[in-house]
């Protein structure tokens, strides 16, 4: 058997956020959550996963989002590339999910908590060892909480989770496990597979489970975080080798330090454009030399931004309209 790979944002939806996957996620959360405790009896799937229909469009799989018990709301999300800002967008989402509940003219008395849960597949906090850090609002000098529990933020860093399947412990453990090795397992193993949800996450997972648009549409995004990953580190080693260049001649009228530094950022955006460029033209056909020079003259900012939106884009027609909206905004 080959299983889907549960860190894509495709596959982590599907698993987690079918209309068949209630039991699942509640034992998900549960222990991830609450230590394995039955803490969470109902949710609600808010936003449940559909099969891709149209090619070329990006859905938003990035969330689960679902009610749980006493109002709840929580914001699951699975984020494989560390990209710039993404501590930001985390709390921006959060604040964003507990503030939209209210209408226009109601009481502050109706907000309900929040909880960011992210799994990463990358260390975000290197200066912790736990694999599940938990952070909330408090108090800069005595740490007393400010309204406990309104605002929540849950990480889980898969690269920290080291334990065989043999040292599986708790119901933690082997979700955890699941959600780091699924994708390179060939069968269910039994300390797995004695969970009836995490049999049944195994079964959706499976490929031979998936038809034929969704298993394009996995193999489109793979490849995407594929080339995204390859990107950043190219872009990385170009930037170092151009700002090595670029900084030795800048560095005899500047200064050594200052001409590198400067060296080395410009050399970066450049192979980000380069690299940006060339999986555009991998999706939307060969690009003009005008409008790759408007890609050049983004700021760095704004090329992030495109290499985000790279799945939205069907055609030129459709990068050449964003492309208008964002070099007038410089």
């Amino acid at each position: 058997m080959n299983f889907i790979n549960p860190k894509t944002d495709f596959a982590f939806k599907k698993i987690f956020g079918s209309a068949d996957s209630k039991d699942i996620l509640i034992s998900f959360l549960n222990a991830i959550l609450y230590e394995a405790q039955p803490v969470i009896e109902d949710l609600e799937i808010i936003d449940p996963y559909l099969a891709p229909k149209i090619k070329g469009v990006k859905d938003t799989y990035l969330d689960v989002k679902a009610k749980i018990s006493g109002s709840k709301t929580v914001i699951i999300e699975m984020q494989v590339l560390n990209v710039e800002s993404f501590e930001k967008r985390i709390l921006y989402n959060a604040t964003k999910a507990y503030s939209v509940q209210l209408k226009s003219g109601e009481n502050y008395n109706l907000l309900n908590p929040v909880i960011a849960l992210t799994i990463t597949d990358f260390q975000m906090f290197e200066h912790l060892e736990t694999v599940i850090s938990r952070f909330c609002i408090k108090e800069k000098n005595n740490l007393v909480d400010y309204l406990a529990d309104e605002l929540e933020f849950v990480f889980v860093e898969l690269p920290k989770f080291d334990k065989t399947l043999a040292e599986l412990e708790t119901l933690t453990d082997k979700w955890i496990y699941f959600m780091k090795t699924a994708r390179t397992l060939r069968s269910v193993p039994e300390e797995l597979g004695n969970v009836p949800e995490l049999r049944k996450a195994f079964t959706i997972a499976n490929e031979a489970n998936l038809d034929p648009d969704e298993l394009e549409d996995l193999e489109r995004r793979e490849i995407f975080i594929q080339d995204q990953r390859g990107a950043i580190t190219k872009a990385t080693r170009i930037g170092i080798e151009q700002g090595i260049r670029q900084g030795i001649e800048q560095g005899i009228e500047q200064g050594i330090e200052q001409g590198i530094e400067q060296g080395i950022e410009q050399g970066i955006k450049q192979g980000n454009v380069t690299l940006i460029v060339r999986q555009l033209e991998r999706s939307v056909g060969l690009l003009s030399p005008e409008i790759k020079t408007r890609i050049a003259q983004l700021s760095a900012q704004q090329l992030e931004n495109l290499g985000e939106a790279l799945l939205d884009f069907a055609s030129v027609s459709d990068l050449t309209t964003w492309l208008q909206a964002h070099n007038n905004r410089q």
